[in-house]
């Protein structure tokens, strides 16, 4: 376990678990131990049945920055996402309760592709969504390049995974990213009332309505594969190579 990931069961908001990201002086990047730390709530939440809704959120002013440096240019070196990377994205991929996130600030790389996999989504009004795959000559990740055709339309989406551009949060929100747009100071509460009134509904109704909308979860968790083949061989590639030099250099 880490500190980096704080596991929470608010007072004020029964039935709910909360994931949040607290890592800020590094933008809340996400090593591998904190990949397995929310693929250990996660699992643990599915088994729970106090557990009726789950949430993530980050800090003030940043909810993600993506892969953590360090760990990132490990898997360049090893040519592959990480074990706990994968894990993470089929345990996400898999859980079984309601996913309602709070997103304020930067969301960058896995930043914005964890909210695919939400059913609710608040943002505040200074939230930016980027994913730079393309850029560092990698391909997109947890099965994004499925949900944000089905989310956004082809052509958003080919501009967000595949160009690189940046939506801005009323951007995601009328494409479908996004299910409301708010203060910053709003964020998380707003999150965490819409997770208590999901919580609140019988489960077992909310469960099936919840299936029959997503669809096909073994498309998704074949696609989370698909992908993880294309981005390991493309951290081997050279053109990738270059890409982390000239990235490297900027820094």
């Amino acid at each position: 376990m880490t500190d980096h990931i704080l596991i929470e069961r608010p007072e004020n908001a029964p039935g709910v678990m909360v994931i949040r990201l607290n890592r800020p002086d590094k933008k809340n990047a996400i090593t591998r131990a904190m990949y397995q730390a929310m693929t250990d709530a996660l699992t643990a939440g599915d088994a729970d049945e106090a557990v009726r809704a789950t949430v993530f959120l980050g800090s003030e002013g940043c909810f993600s920055a993506g892969n953590d440096l360090n760990d990132f240019m490990a898997f360049a070196m090893g040519g592959t996402m990480g074990r706990e990377v994968i894990d993470f994205l089929h345990a996400l991929a898999a859980h079984g309760k309601p996913l309602v996130s709070g997103v304020d600030g930067l969301a960058i790389g896995i930043g914005t592709t964890i909210h695919l996999h939400c059913d609710l989504t608040y943002a505040s009004i200074r939230t930016e969504f980027r994913t730079p795959f393309v850029d560092l000559a990698l391909v997109p990740e947890a099965a994004s390049s499925l949900l944000a055709p089905r989310l956004m339309g082809h052509q958003r989406a080919f501009a967000l995974l595949a160009a690189g551009d940046g939506f801005s949060a009323t951007a995601a929100r009328d494409a479908g990213l996004v299910y409301a747009v708010v203060e910053p100071r709003a964020v998380e509460e707003q999150t965490l009332a819409a997770a208590t009134r999901l919580a609140a509904k019988p489960p077992k109704a909310l469960a099936i309505a919840r299936n029959l909308i997503r669809g096909d979860r073994g498309e998704v968790a074949t696609r989370i594969d698909e992908e993880a083949g294309h981005f390991a061989a493309q951290l081997k590639s050279p053109e990738a190579r270059a890409a982390f030099e000239a990235f490297m250099a900027r820094r």
